[in-house]
């Protein structure tokens, strides 16, 4: 419970004791009524000092019209008509649920935040071979650390000593923990288990994973979702409508068919006001999309607004990348043919001019050469997205590239019948050969489509950069509706754009991709879907879900959390608005009090936010 929720608790104990010392001591004593008014406004209050703060403010903001202003207009109006004892209860029930509202909103909050809370909170330092205990914040770029069993990893690093066993949980939210030795990336947020390691940072602490990850979920509830939007401005409407319709239950009785009896119906006009506060309505759809936040959190999956659940619910196209979200990303060289030169020295050529890269084509030509290496051959690298790299070998211009790399330079290649991506060599203009490396479809793509099509009737479409053979392969064996090749990055973006003209409202497009070239699309589709998260900030950055490991079915996982808080989103609004159309009717024709109407918006708080425990505790 936050601090300013504690004093609202104390402010409104403090009232409630006034008013029940008010109660006694005007039931003992016969006293004015002048000072009978005078010792129950003062714990009124002291009740409804917060209501009229909150009142205050909206009127600074000219918001006029919120259910703070009805509970107002409600008892000042039972003070007029001499309901003392009412009109402050009714105000302390309301400030009840207010109260109860903010604690339980602050306790979900909290949950989603010690769910993923994962931020180290120290880190050891090595330096000239002693140990300092330091601030995650104060490491720098290539510092070494030693990461004890229990520890949290604070930083991404690579590990240059020792072997170990990581929980990833918090991370992926995978329960079997990983391995990690020397050369192996490890990632800040996860635990230690086993071994004592030492690793040499790769990242500032503000550029690593947990740091990205709890920026993201600080932010997730900025986004406001479609259905919390209308409810919100329902209540914009729906308070004036009340206030004249109470008027209306006020007036028109008594000069109608019920003269005389002018107090009944300011009365019953009163309880009209008061049954009509929107509370418990309005916090009907936001508690349960933190619930569906807090549940997908839960399952290694960040969503950064209520909004992109809605828009996930209803998501009926899927575009995938290829490499690294379809597939392994882990590629091996399949096979080698030169042209003018021998095979091995093709390939060391190649491995040397891409040595400098990380993309997996990369690290697989660096795998099949089993050479050593000479940087000082290689100078100028630039990598041309779209084509392939180039780079002075030797003192000779080398260009390792796509068939579109081979026409830029007016180059006659082979034609290659083996699957796989193909990378043309041309070295001083001239064709020197070609590398085929193939990649292998990830596991769970397969059963993954076949939900998608199956259950959900989901269109499904790839876009990548790779020849149109590959894509067609792997488009095959997913058995996917479109594959789209040979694509430049705004090219995939001018598709996804088509894609997106031809969804009416009740339609909406996912882009799943695991990298910077797949920015562009994860940030212009309905929802951005973020494969391989420990590995691409930009992935990170662009996406609007992200699935903090490389499992294609944790897509599904989101669906359903998705749906399901969607679900509670509806069971929740259809509710609250039966009980308010029953309460204001009962309300209108007397059968219901001041006490009764404001119980009846606490019982909507208390019901929506048990539903939306619910979905926080919902498995996939």
């Amino acid at each position: 419970m936050t601090k300013q929720t504690k004093i609202r608790m104390l402010i409104l104990a403090a009232g409630v004791a006034a008013y029940g010392a008010a109660i006694i001591v005007s039931d003992r004593y016969q006293m004015p009524d002048d000072l009978r008014l005078l010792i129950f406004l003062a714990a009124y209050l002291l009740t409804g000092i917060e209501a009229f703060g909150r009142f205050r403010d909206n009127l600074m903001k000219k918001r006029f019209f919120d259910e703070n202003l009805l509970i107002i207009l409600a008892t000042v109006g039972a003070f007029g008509v001499g309901r003392y004892i009412e009109a402050v209860a009714a105000m302390a029930l309301f400030e009840a649920g207010v109260i109860f509202e903010a604690a339980s909103v602050d306790r979900t909050k909290r949950m989603i935040a010690d769910m993923i809370d994962i931020r180290p909170e120290y880190a050891t330092r090595i330096i000239r071979g002693k140990e300092f205990k330091v601030e995650p914040s104060a490491l720098k770029l290539f510092n070494r650390i030693v990461i004890k069993p229990g520890e949290r990893v604070p930083a991404d690093a690579m590990v240059l000593t020792g072997k170990t066993t990581l929980d990833t949980k918090a991370l992926t939210g995978e329960m079997m923990p990983r391995t990690a030795a020397p050369g192996d990336m490890i990632y800040s947020g996860c635990i230690n288990l086993t071994g004592v390691i030492e690793a040499k940072v790769l990242a500032l602490y503000e550029d690593s994973t947990v740091s990205r990850i709890m920026d993201m979920v600080e932010e997730a509830q900025k986004n406001r979702a479609e259905s919390e939007s209308f409810i919100t401005t329902f209540g914009r409407y729906y308070s004036p409508i009340i206030a004249l319709a109470a008027l209306l239950v006020m007036v028109v009785p008594p000069l109608t068919f019920a003269p005389g009896s002018d107090e009944v119906w300011i009365y019953r006009g009163l309880v009209v006001l008061i049954a009509a506060c929107p509370a418990g309505l309005v916090l009907s759809t936001p508690v349960a999309f933190l619930g569906g936040i807090a549940c997908a959190a839960r399952q290694g999956i960040l969503v950064k607004g209520g909004n992109y659940l809605e828009d996930l619910s209803k998501t009926d196209t899927f575009i995938f990348d290829k490499t690294g979200t379809l597939t392994e990303g882990v590629f091996q060289v399949r096979e080698v043919k030169a042209v003018g030169m021998p095979e091995e020295e093709l390939l060391k050529i190649a491995a040397h001019v891409e040595s400098y890269s990380n993309h997996p084509i990369a690290q697989s030509l660096k795998a099949a050469y089993k050479g050593r290496y000479d940087r000082t051959k290689v100078a100028r690298v630039r990598e041309d997205a779209g084509y392939g790299v180039s780079a002075l070998y030797d003192g000779e211009w080398v260009h390792i590239g796509n068939r579109r790399m081979a026409e830029r330079y007016q180059v006659e290649t082979d034609r290659v019948k083996t699957p796989g991506s193909v990378l043309y060599v041309i070295i001083k203009r001239r064709y020197a050969g070609y590398i085929v490396i193939a990649d292998s479809i990830r596991k769970g793509a397969g059963e993954m489509m076949d939900t998608l099509k199956e259950k959900y009737q989901s269109v499904l479409v790839m876009l990548t950069g790779d020849e149109k053979e590959e894509a067609v392969r792997v488009a095959k064996e997913l058995q996917m509706d479109y594959a789209y090749a040979d694509l430049m990055p705004g090219d995939k973006l001018e598709l996804v754009e088509e894609f997106l003209n031809v969804e009416d409202d009740s339609e909406k497009v996912a882009c799943v991709g695991d990298g910077i070239n797949d920015a562009p699309v994860l940030a212009r589709a309905d929802v951005g879907i973020a494969m391989g998260a420990l590995g691409s900030a930009a992935a990170i950055e662009a996406a609007d879900v992200v699935l903090m490991d490389d499992e294609l079915p944790r897509i599904i996982d989101a669906i359903k959390i998705a749906k399901e808080t969607m679900r509670v989103v509806g069971q929740n609004i259809s509710f609250a608005m039966m009980i308010k159309v029953i309460v204001l009717a009962l309300a209108a024709v007397g059968y219901i009090s001041m006490w009764g109407a404001v119980s009846a918006d606490l019982g909507v708080m208390l019901i929506s936010i048990m539903n939306a425990a619910w979905v926080v505790k919902y498995t996939a």
